[in-house]
């Protein structure tokens, strides 16, 4: 067998359409397994699962994008934005850092669509940290609120900790 794809080229399929192919397979599972388990522990193992998930997800985006600058970072937001997933709008871009805000998503809509509200922060909001700490450990992340929880946008703040150095 040749060898399999990485996470970061099978997104070329759309990562919107990734997320609902897990969510029709993992919202059931999660659901019978709380039944069985508890899902106040279901929940938190997925969530820490998917983070790890996320952050060696991270680390295979930047080897695909070439390097792992907020610049290369920005390069692959078509990604996310595929299938008009999501509507953004840049504020800010420099060396140091990205900010932008999410004022349409199209992941949250499909999992209310779904009947899996809940499951949307586990299954796509709660990555977005940890694939910048796989893609860029100098990165801190930082959002306040997400339209999944209810707000109008969801705010992304991508901060370079250090300084890049000068030769």
């Amino acid at each position: 067998m040749s060898e399999l794809p990485t996470d970061a080229e099978l997104n070329a399929v759309g990562v919107l359409k990734r997320r609902l192919i897990e969510a029709r397979v993992l919202a059931p599972m999660l659901a019978a397994m709380s039944r069985e388990f508890g899902a106040e522990r279901v929940h938190a193992i997925a969530r820490e699962v998917i983070r790890d998930l996320a952050e060696a997800q991270g680390a295979q985006l930047a080897d695909f994008a070439g390097g792992c600058s907020l610049a290369h970072f920005a390069g692959t937001l078509d990604r996310w934005t595929a299938d008009e997933a999501l509507t953004i709008d840049v504020a800010e871009q420099t060396p140091e850092r990205f900010a932008f805000n999410v004022t349409r998503c199209r992941y949250a809509e499909m999992y209310r669509a779904l009947g899996v509200p809940e499951l949307g922060a586990v299954f796509s909001c709660q990555r977005d940290g940890a694939l910048m700490a796989g893609f860029n450990p100098d990165v801190e992340f930082t959002r306040t609120q997400t339209i999944m929880s209810g707000a109008s946008h969801c705010d992304f703040v991508y901060q370079l900790r250090r300084a890049p150095a000068t030769d």
